[in-house]
């Protein structure tokens, strides 16, 4: 038996290629792949990954080789990286599987070579100081079969002066390392100009709605939109508070609907007082502290609503990040696998 839930995931595929499409653009010459670790930002992996290939992305990157078993097999003519390189634990699948590591430090370079692993991307830090090898070490990756060399920048989404110290930097050691392509932009990279471009770009965050800086503003569409069934509708009496803690109280005898959905399903605690909801251009103020389960709303602006109706969580991720006072990235990978996902083109 089939049990729809009382929330459900509602995914614009054509946002996704257009975002995907403008990025690509930015870009210039260079070849615009997507990340799509964490099931594709949390919006369900392989989807994304077959309507972007049939747009004609072929370069696909995730975290870990257990996000690549998952998505085999690729659509023709695509090719998947995977970021974190190769654990002992990793080189069974690393051998059989169609997916190139991504090496990160000496350890797994000689892993590697000792498995004649055959070829592979190699990342270079430049400044980070998370996964990479050091530039210093750049003589260590003689006789490898470099497809992509790649680095990947601290600061992007800010005007920084290290990103400028880091392409110097990562120019310096592409001049010295045999390599098919080198990589260096996210999403917020692409949107520092083509000089950040070179032959392959890694956007994540804006295929997905986010805006990584302002120059993106109005060219990405939002893709996620959150939407969530009514409980139950009530009346909150004057003077009566709502939810946990009591942090709203009520100044007149208001409508309220009480919808299935809360943390638990990764509309988090930070929109408590501040996140809405709509339904046809009509914005219902959350009231009171978003729980597990369950979020309060006003329903003054639509008094037709009851119990069975549906509306669209306010989701806009530049916004709703402002609202909640959470990271974009967090918005879109703490979406919960309670959602009914399903895709609209």
């Amino acid at each position: 038996m089939t049990i729809p839930p009382p929330h459900r995931l509602r995914l614009d595929g054509a946002a996704l290629v257009a975002n995907w499409l403008w990025l690509k653009n930015q870009g210039g010459s260079a070849a615009c792949g997507a990340a799509v670790k964490a099931d594709g930002y949390g919006l369900g992996a392989r989807e994304v990954v077959a309507r972007l290939a049939a747009a004609g992305c072929r370069d696909f990157f995730t975290a870990t080789w257990a996000e690549a078993e998952a998505l085999m097999p690729l659509p023709e003519g695509a090719r998947l990286s995977v970021l974190h390189g190769v654990r002992a634990e990793d080189m069974a699948a690393a051998r059989t599987l169609d997916a190139r590591p991504v090496l990160n430090s000496i350890e797994q370079l000689m892993r590697w070579r000792d498995a004649n692993g055959g070829a592979c991307d190699v990342m270079i830090d430049t400044g980070i100081n998370r996964l990479g090898l050091p530039p210093a070490d750049w003589a260590a990756l003689e006789g490898l079969e470099i497809d992509t060399l790649m680095s990947h920048l601290a600061c992007a989404d800010e005007d920084s002066a290290r990103n400028a110290a880091q392409h110097k930097a990562f120019v310096e050691v592409a001049g010295r390392v045999p390599h098919r392509r080198l990589s260096l932009a996210n999403s917020a990279g692409i949107c520092l100009g083509a000089d950040y471009a070179f032959d392959l770009t890694r956007p994540g965050l804006a295929l997905y709605g986010g805006v990584p800086r302002d120059e993106a503003l109005g060219h990405i569409r939002q893709v996620a939109f959150p939407e969530a069934q009514i409980l139950q509708r009530r009346i909150a009496p004057a003077g009566e508070s709502v939810g946990y803690n009591g942090i709203w109280t009520a100044e007149c005898d208001t409508e309220i609907a009480i919808l299935n959905i809360g943390y638990g399903d990764g509309i988090l605690r930070g929109f408590s007082n501040r996140g809405t909801a709509s339904t046809e251009g009509r914005t219902l103020p959350f009231i009171g502290r978003v729980s597990m389960d369950l979020i309060a709303i006003d329903i003054t602006a639509a008094p037709e609503l009851g119990e069975g109706d549906w509306v669209t969580i306010d989701y806009a991720l530049p916004e709703a990040s402002a609202a909640s006072g959470i990271a974009q990235y967090e918005l879109l990978t703490s979406l919960g696998r309670r959602f009914e996902r399903y895709w609209v083109d």
